[in-house]
């Protein structure tokens, strides 16, 4: 007796996890958002470098913004409360802590296709000023709250000499922000100069910082 035909359900066509799609898509619009910028990148091209339909991105993401906005809390933004207890529990000095955050952004972000997104919002935040707002929101908020927290517990503690801390906080930034700004921009086309090393223009801007805000008595050198 013949059998039943098993028909195409008996051999399914490999697919994709439908819950993998929006990681897939958040780490396409990453690429061509440092690539090409906010205006430039198409919402198209970034379902079709994730292999899939524009629909189907906009299943996940109702608009362009809403996935840029995804992405920088997928790459940044998100980090805030893991840091924000790292800096509770750290058990070391100041110096060492402001050290440690400064080596932990650049591993996880600046080292990064993230690090392009500060870059991005520098380029671009004239035209698209509620992405400045938000990313200012989002990022540079938590980021200066952050940072102002470590120059505080180290003034409190007699371990920095007391300062101005909104102005301590971009005296710790503007490193940072030189190294993204060199990265995404002259990094390519300054083959003739000596080379920046970004570990040890960190490590070096680090040791100038802390020199300066150290207290005397803790000044490496100085008399007891």
């Amino acid at each position: 007796m013949p059998q039943p035909d098993p028909g195409p359900t008996d051999h399914p066509r490999p697919s994709r996890r439908k819950e993998a799609r929006p990681g897939e898509l958040l780490a396409a619009a990453l690429d061509l958002f440092v690539e090409k910028g906010y205006a430039a990148t198409r919402v198209e091209e970034v379902a079709r470098r994730a292999g899939v339909s524009k629909g189907t991105l906009f299943l996940y993401f109702a608009s362009k913004e809403e996935l840029f906005k995804a992405v920088v809390r997928e790459n940044i933004s998100g980090r805030f409360g893991q840091w924000s207890d790292e800096v509770d529990a750290f058990p070391g000095s100041c110096a060492d802590l402001l050290r440690h955050a400064m080596q932990v952004w650049w591993a996880h972000v600046g080292d990064t296709k993230a690090s392009g997104i500060s870059k991005l919002i520098m380029s671009e935040a004239s035209n698209f000023p509620e992405l400045a707002v938000f990313y200012t929101h989002e990022v540079i908020e938590p980021g200066n709250q952050l940072i102002r927290r470590i120059l505080q517990r180290g003034v409190q503690r007699g371990e920095f000499r007391p300062l101005d801390l909104q102005y301590g906080v971009h005296t710790v930034l503007a490193p940072m922000l030189y190294l993204l700004v060199w990265k995404h921009s002259l990094a390519d086309c300054t083959s003739n100069v000596a080379p920046l090393v970004p570990q040890d223009y960190l490590a070096a801007q680090i040791d100038t910082l802390l020199n300066g805000l150290r207290t005397p008595s803790t000044t490496p050198g100085s008399p007891s």
